[in-house]
């Protein structure tokens, strides 16, 4: 989950560097090939390593000045940026030794509500509302399209994948549920490496999570509620005091307590990834030993290989979660980016769309699967789903990483 929020969404790349290309007269038409080059370097959708986070209220003047911030700042920042490899990580070590993850495991579901009650906290400290209910005024069109298309296509192709594979009752609730969560903050930061709009990025995701208030049990109900009974009104309650609750209480301590905020803004990013993969990993390694004593039916010899170990592992209900969640991703960027393009965004807008599709709110979905459900196997896709989103979510980044948008020098706002 790397934290989106810590971005600076209110400046446009593109625009930050638009002078510097703007041709001179004729007259001098050959000094302007030649100057540009060395600022060119400088420019956001240039990254060459990962990108750094900063809070959402920092303004322009504060970025400008961001070198000049503590080198330990800068360290957190690029250590809050790594979250794919923290997961990817965790899911391995999980895979191999569940048991790494038992004493997180042992006071769940109570130990899972809170570490995301405190990721959403630390979100909150570093949201500044009125900002993205100014963004939204601004470009209404395209947030609501978003958060449509969010609200819409992972829910379809959730029942489709999970009727289309012959999921199990459990294994097909907790793909709906999945795909019924809002966005996921590590979105933003994708976005970013995707040379995205990333303001529209922060602000879907602020607004899918609001509303995952109301649609995510709704919309559960409707699409789960054949396989088992699903309780939308406790599902509703539980995503308002561990999601929203916490958010607006971040939110009103960052305006009644700046001075402290400003302190503890910094370490905010980094808490949060970190308390994020051990949710995910916790809950995945959980799943791992019902699944070692329910799936595999010859046990393993002790001296077996490490191949053969996950050989084993990666057989029966848990290869058809694996595929069925690579699935949900994959569509959900897919159609997330062709729907953005036949609604006519451009560029940067189809990919923050196809990012912020994709990719969802995993720890939510493995807080209200352990808190509302009686099978453990519900909370699985969601677990899974964090490891996988994540590996397929930076890759698709890293590749926009290298292909400039194709109007890259014109607005990025979609006048509509």
């Amino acid at each position: 989950m790397s934290i989106s929020f810590k971005l600076n969404p209110f400046i446009s790349p593109p625009k930050t560097h638009q002078s510097f290309f703007i041709s001179p007269p004729k007259t001098h038409q050959r000094l302007s090939f030649s100057r540009p080059k060395k600022p060119q370097n400088l420019s956001l959708p240039k990254l060459t390593t990962f990108p750094t986070i900063r809070s959402v209220h920092e303004n322009s003047e504060h970025l400008a000045s961001s070198s000049e911030k503590p080198r330990w700042e800068n360290v957190l920042s690029t250590a809050a940026s790594l979250y794919p490899l923290y997961i990817t990580f965790g899911g391995v070590l999980a895979c191999l030794k569940p048991s790494s993850f038992a004493w997180f495991v042992k006071t769940g579901p109570t130990s899972y509500s809170l570490s995301l009650g405190l990721i959403m906290l630390a979100m909150g400290i570093t949201l500044e509302l009125k900002d993205l209910i100014s963004l939204f005024w601004k470009r209404p069109f395209s947030i609501l399209f978003g958060c449509l298309a969010q609200y819409t296509i992972m829910p379809a192709f959730g029942a489709i994948i999970s009727r289309i594979l012959g999921l199990s009752p459990s294994l097909s609730v907790g793909l709906i549920l999945l795909s019924c969560c809002p966005g996921g903050t590590a979105s933003n930061v994708v976005t970013l490496i995707a040379q995205g709009d990333v303001p529209l990025s922060i602000v879907m995701t602020g607004c899918t999570t609001l509303g995952a208030v109301f649609l995510t049990p709704l919309l559960t109900k409707i699409l789960a509620g054949t396989y088992v009974p699903v309780d939308a009104l406790k599902l509703s309650l539980s995503t308002l005091q561990v999601v929203v609750a916490p958010i607006l209480l971040g939110s009103y301590v960052q305006s009644a307590f700046p001075s402290a905020v400003k302190i503890m803004t910094p370490f905010a990013p980094l808490f949060a990834v970190l308390a994020s993969s051990l949710l995910a990993c916790s809950v995945f390694s959980e799943n791992i030993i019902r699944l070692k004593s329910s799936v595999i039916s010859a046990p393993l010899a002790s001296d077996a290989s490490l191949l053969n170990r996950v050989q084993a592992i990666l057989t029966g209900e848990l290869r058809v979660v694996i595929l069925s969640v690579m699935l949900l991703h994959f569509f959900g960027f897919f159609v997330g980016y062709i729907s953005a393009a036949i609604a006519g965004f451009k560029e940067r807008q189809r990919r923050a769309i196809s990012i912020e599709v994709g990719m969802q709110n995993s720890s939510l979905g493995v807080v209200l699967a352990t808190s509302h459900f009686a099978s453990p196997m519900v909370a699985l896709p969601a677990a899974m789903s964090a490891v996988i989103m994540n590996v397929m979510g930076s890759s698709l980044g890293f590749f926009w990483r290298y292909v400039d948008p194709s109007d890259s020098n014109t607005s990025s706002e979609v006048k509509k």
